[in-house]
C-alpha cells in the first residue's frame, strides 16, 4: 500500500524534533566571495532569458511543467513577480521593450485592487504597481496600490492583532490563521501611509509585525510556517504548518520571508526590536546552510541537508541579508548574501537546458503536498534579479522599491 507523503512526514515529525538542533549552528565556511563577473554573467543570462520568453507570455507565470511556464490569467498570488522581473530587466538593460511589457503586464492586475480574499496584495502590487509609479511617475499606479492596501487592511483582526492569511472575509475556515509570508505584504501598507498621510495602514502593519514577532521566533531563531489563533477572542492556539515539514520544523522559504520582512518593517519604522528579530532569524538561517549554499526546502526535515533544495529560499534570503547588512552595517550578512547569489549563479540557473523558460531551477513549491518538487518558480527569478541588482546596480533598485531607512 502506498503511504501518502504527508502521512510519512507527519509520523516522523517527533523524531525530527528530537534530532533538530536547539541552537543556531555555526555558519558554513564562507570561502571566497563570488566574482562580480560571475554575478554580471548571471544577470545577463536572466535578462536574456526573460527577453526571449516575455513577448510570448500568455499570462502570469506560476511555475513550470516540463520546464515550460504554466500561466494564470488573474495572477494567483504570484502575479506581481512577472512585471517585477520585467522592471528589473529594464533597469539592468535599459531596453524599453521591457518597460512596455512591464506596464502591460502590471495593468492586467487592475481587478485585484479590490480583492479582499487574500493577504498577498503586497506580493501582487508592490513589485508591479508601486514600482511602476516609482519609475514612471504616473499617479494612477500609486492610486491603485493604495486601493490594494485598502483591501488588505480589511483582513485585519483587531482581537488578535493580525492579518489573516487565507480565505474570504466571511469564510470561518482559516479565520485565525497567520503565516510568516504575510511579513512581506506589510510594505504595501507602509507605502500607503507614506502616500496618504494616514497612519492607519502602517499602524496595522506594525501591530501584525508585533504579533508575529511575539509568536513565531523560537529561542534558537527558527520559525514555524503557521501560527493559529482563535479568531473570535484573539487567543493564541499554537504553531502549525502547511508547506513545512512539521509544526516544529523550519521551512526555509518562510524563514527567508521573515528575515526580509522584519528588516523591511524596521526600515519603515526605525523600531530596533524588529531589527533584532530579523537578526535572530537570519543567524539561524545562516547557521543552517550547508556548504553548497543552496537551502534545503526545510532546515529540519529528517534528510536535511541531503534533501531536495529550494533555490527560491536562497534568492529571497540573499535579498533579505543584503538589506540586513545595510541596516546593521554588519558585513558578514553581505558576505553570506554574496555566497548565496554565487551558488545560485553557479548551480541553479537553467543554462544547460534549451527547453527551459525560467531563469532559476531547483525550486520547491510545496513538498508535503507533492506540488512542484524542484521546478522553477517566478519569485525565484524575481528575487535573484533583485539580489543581483542590489549588488550591481543598487541605485537602480532603490529607484524601483525604495531601500531608504528612517
Amino acid at each position: 500500500m502506498r503511504v501518502p507523503r504527508r502521512a510519512v512526514l507527519t509520523a516522523a515529525a517527533g523524531a525530527a524534533a528530537l534530532c533538530a538542533p536547539t541552537t543556531a549552528q555555526a555558519a558554513p565556511d564562507q570561502g571566497s566571495a563570488p566574482s562580480m563577473r560571475l554575478l554580471r554573467a548571471a544577470a545577463d543570462y536572466a535578462v536574456e532569458k526573460i527577453g526571449t520568453v516575455a513577448p510570448g507570455a500568455s499570462g502570469f507565470p506560476v511555475g513550470t511543467k516540463f520546464e515550460k511556464w504554466v500561466y494564470s490569467q488573474n495572477g494567483d498570488w504570484v502575479g506581481g513577480f512577472w512585471p517585477g522581473s520585467l522592471w528589473m530587466a529594464w533597469l539592468y538593460s535599459k531596453d524599453d521593450a521591457f518597460r512596455a511589457l512591464a506596464l502591460e503586464s502590471a495593468q492586467r492586475l487592475a481587478p485585484r485592487q479590490y480583492d479582499t480574499t487574500t493577504h498577498d496584495l503586497g506580493f501582487l502590487f508592490y513589485p508591479s504597481w508601486v514600482t511602476a509609479w516609482r519609475l514612471t511617475g504616473d499617479d494612477s499606479w500609486r492610486a491603485g496600490a493604495v486601493r490594494a492596501a485598502d483591501s488588505l487592511i480589511r483582513r485585519y483582526n483587531p482581537n488578535g492583532r493580525f492579518i489573516r492569511a487565507w480565505g474570504a472575509l466571511d469564510d470561518p475556515r482559516n479565520a485565525g490563521r497567520v503565516i510568516m509570508d504575510t511579513m512581506m505584504n506589510l510594505d504595501l501598507l507602509a507605502f500607503a501611509s507614506r502616500q496618504t498621510g494616514d497612519e492607519k495602514y502602517l499602524g496595522i502593519a506594525v501591530e501584525h509585525a508585533k504579533t508575529a514577532q511575539r509568536v513565531f521566533p523560537r529561542p534558537d531563531g527558527s520559525t514555524p510556517h503557521v501560527y493559529d489563533f482563535d479568531p473570535d477572542t484573539g487567543a493564541p492556539i499554537g504553531p502549525n504548518t502547511v508547506q513545512g515539514y512539521s509544526p516544529t520544523s523550519c521551512w526555509s522559504r518562510g524563514q527567508a520571508w521573515g528575515v526580509y520582512g522584519f528588516t523591511t518593517v524596521y526600515r519603515r519604522t526605525g523600531d530596533g526590536q524588529f531589527l533584532a528579530t530579523a537578526r535572530k532569524l537570519a543567524d539561524f538561517a545562516v547557521g543552517a546552510l550547508s556548504s553548497d549554499y543552496v537551502p534545503v526546502w526545510d532546515y529540519r526535515a529528517p534528510q536535511q541537508p541531503h534533501d531536495v533544495k529550494d533555490a527560491s529560499a536562497g534568492a529571497i534570503m540573499a535579498c533579505g541579508l543584503l538589506d540586513l547588512s545595510a541596516a546593521t552595517g554588519r558585513q558578514e550578512y553581505r558576505a553570506v548574501a554574496l555566497r548565496l547569489l554565487g551558488a545560485l549563479a553557479q548551480t541553479c540557473l537553467t543554462r544547460n537546458s534549451s527547453r527551459a523558460e525560467a531563469v532559476v531551477a531547483r525550486c520547491t513549491r510545496n513538498r508535503p503536498a507533492e506540488d512542484g518538487i524542484e521546478i522553477s518558480l517566478p519569485y525565484a527569478d524575481y528575487y535573484l534579479l533583485e539580489g543581483l541588482l542590489r549588488v550591481l546596480r543598487p541605485q537602480d533598485v532603490d529607484r524601483a522599491i525604495d531601500l531608504s531607512t528612517l
